[in-house]
This record gives C-alpha cells, structure tokens and sequence, in this order.
C-alpha cells in the first residue's frame, strides 16, 4: 500500500494520546501472530508493511493463499514491545479482513470446480483493493475494479435508454480493450443482447432452470460462442451447484466481500523479563 494510506491507517488507530502503550517498558521483545482456526491466510504484505513502519522485524514461511490451520504461526516478531502492541490491531485487522475474504472465496471456488468465481463492488469504501486482493489468494476472480474497466450495462441503464440503444451506444464509446456487459432478466433480453455484440451477458437474479434454458436457446441459434456467460444474484454456497450445472462460465457473489466472517487470528507477546 501506498505510504500515505499506510499512515491515515495509523493515525486512526493510534490517535493523539496513547497511554495503554506508553505505560510499558520500550524494551526488546518476541511475540508470534497465530491463527486461532482453519481457513486461508491473506494480507501478509499489508500486515509485514504495518510492522516494518514500527521497525518491528516479522517474519514468515507463509505466502497469501495458504492453508492455514489452529496454532500455526503467520509471524514471529522481534522489536521494541511497544511498537509491537502498536503494530497490533491494525495488522491483524488486516489479516484477520482479508484472510476472511479468501477462505470464503476459497470455499466457493473449491465447489464451483470449472466454474469461475468473482466479487463484485459491493465493498468497503476506501477498503476496496484489498479486498479484491483477498479474493484473487481465496482463487477467485476480481471482477471489474471501478466503472472504467469495463461497461456494465444494468436493469437501470436499459430501463433510462432501452436495451438496443444502451448497448450502441456502449459500443460506440468503449476502447477497443473495454468489453461491455449486459445484465439480463430474461432469456429473450439474453438473445437479443448477444446478436447486438455484447461480450458478457450477465443473468441477473434468475433460476437455475431458466439460465440453463436461454444457454441452450443460444446454443440452437449459434449465439453461445461469441459470449461470456455469467449468473449473479441469490447464489449461494447451497445452490452453486445448481448454476455451476447450467453452462455457466463465471458466478458472480456480492457475499464474497460483504458478509465473510473474519479468520481469528490474534498476537501473542513473550514475557518481557525485567529486573
């Protein structure tokens, strides 16, 4: 991360009158960060970064996207015992966020076996790098990052313009290495959108069997090829199979940023002797 955001994460953390800190001894000191359950590990970039801003030595055998498990050790630390605890909350708020993201992402992808697995920009605001960084560890797919990347034609969109005139136009004022999306309802929308050159079509909230069903109308009308075929919109891990079965090539999942649960993670400091 950049050294200005690294720094407002600090300041935000660590405020203007540090006492709890400033109370121990500014002594050398060891202490290990370690994983409190299973899952995969991701952030160590952004956590090593926290730590060597307080010169705080950490170091690892693990890179992100590995499997971790309860008791493994993701950093031992050797530096002042006051910049460790300062170093603390942040680094395994980071770790703790971003290892969350990839053991879910994980999990989803695991299941999905041929079927790629994507996030969305349904994330934190000022959050967001990271946690698509966390999702590309779990072995998904980051998607768009922002509105530039490519042209998503949604539900709104089409409903301003019409469906033909969005995706012209979208045609019309894309870069050549812009691909334009189109979010789908319905099958005869899903047709009409890939005779009009869209790239991707999106199916938006919408069955398993009525996917599998506008697939093979496409198929019939020699259309399938010349698209990226994508499902988003009430997947979950309890019916992924039912969309991964359909002839889709990517699922998208909102959940992968916004509703994972963080990996427990926590530090613990040796004894410091004194005396």
């Amino acid at each position: 991360m950049l050294l200005t955001e690294l720094e407002h994460f600090i300041e935000e953390d660590i405020g203007y009158n540090d006492v709890s800190c400033s109370i121990i001894p500014d002594c050398k000191a060891q202490a290990e960060v370690v994983v409190k359950e299973k899952g995969i590990i991701a952030g160590l970039s952004e956590a090593t970064q926290v730590f060597e801003y307080f010169d705080v030595l950490a170091a690892t055998d693990l890179t992100d996207g590995s499997a971790v498990k309860p008791g493994d050790v993701v950093f031992t630390l050797d530096g002042g015992a006051r910049s460790i605890l300062r170093a603390e909350r942040l680094s395994l708020n980071f770790l703790g966020r971003m290892s969350g993201i990839a053991t879910l992402t994980r999990t989803y992808v695991e299941k999905a076996g041929r079927v790629r697995i994507a996030c969305t920009r349904k994330t934190t605001p000022g959050f967001r790098k990271f946690e698509k960084k966390a999702v590309i560890a779990g072995g998904g797919d980051s998607h768009r990052f922002n509105l530039s990347d490519a042209v998503m034609i949604k539900d709104n969109h089409i409903a301003a313009t019409g469906l033909e005139k969005a995706i012209k136009a979208a045609k019309s004022a894309a870069s050549f290495t812009q691909k334009v999306e189109v979010e789908v309802e319905d099958m005869d929308s899903a047709l009409r959108a890939a005779e009009l050159g869209a790239d991707i079509i999106m199916f938006d909230n919408m069955q398993a069997d009525d996917i599998r069903e506008s697939i093979r109308v496409l198929i019939e009308k020699g259309l399938r090829d010349r698209v990226i075929l994508e499902a988003s919109g009430g997947i979950t891990l309890g019916n992924l199979e039912d969309y991964t079965a359909t002839g889709i090539d990517v699922i998208s999942i909102g959940a992968l940023t916004h509703s994972s649960n963080w990996l427990d993670i926590s530090l613990r400091l040796n004894p410091v002797k004194t005396g």
